[in-house]
């Protein structure tokens, strides 16, 4: 009896090492966590953890600075290492909510985009998503099945060959 096996696709299989070859690379790589802005609370501690513990490993943490998931990363990482974040903004430090303000004033690598204050946040926001997607090498996405702008994100990172860990929170 013979019996044919179904390989992958090709395009398939080359994801599949490139991904199997960086979680085996001890080496420190760029890490984007992007997220939503409401999440439950149990959910920030998982950010936090996460966050917390790539940072201890060495690893260069890279996120936004809006509430929920990218301020819980930009608290735990200045608590381990405030040189392993980098903080990309959408718009000016100016254009931000007064809560967000505070804690951005203690992050050392602080990028701001005031050439992005007249676009609509949502715009501001996916251009920014786009930039930090280019600058790791993996992206950690917390999301709803309704994150429009996330989600967008993330097809772009897996467009780059980028590994993309999608967590959902509904």
């Amino acid at each position: 009896m013979t019996r044919s096996l179904d390989f992958p696709a090709i395009d398939r299989i080359d994801t599949l090492a490139q991904e199997l070859a960086m979680l085996q690379d001890r080496g420190k790589r760029r890490i984007a966590i992007l997220g939503s802005r409401h999440l439950p609370v149990v959910a920030v501690h998982l950010v936090e953890l996460v966050a917390r513990s790539l940072a201890q490993e060495g690893h260069n943490l890279i996120t936004s600075g809006a509430q929920g998931v990218n301020a819980a990363v930009i608290r735990s990482v200045l608590d381990i290492d405030s040189s392993r974040l980098t903080v990309l903004l959408p718009q000016s430090l100016d254009h931000q909510p007064g809560e967000s303000r505070e804690l951005l004033e203690r992050v050392l690598h602080l990028v701001e985009k005031p050439e992005h204050d007249e676009l609509p946040l949502p715009m501001a926001s996916s251009l920014c998503n786009q930039e930090i997607i280019t600058r790791c090498d993996q992206l950690i996405c917390f999301a709803f099945h309704d994150s429009e702008t996330l989600l967008a994100s993330c097809r772009l990172a897996e467009d780059m060959g980028k590994v993309v860990t999608l967590m959902f929170f509904d």
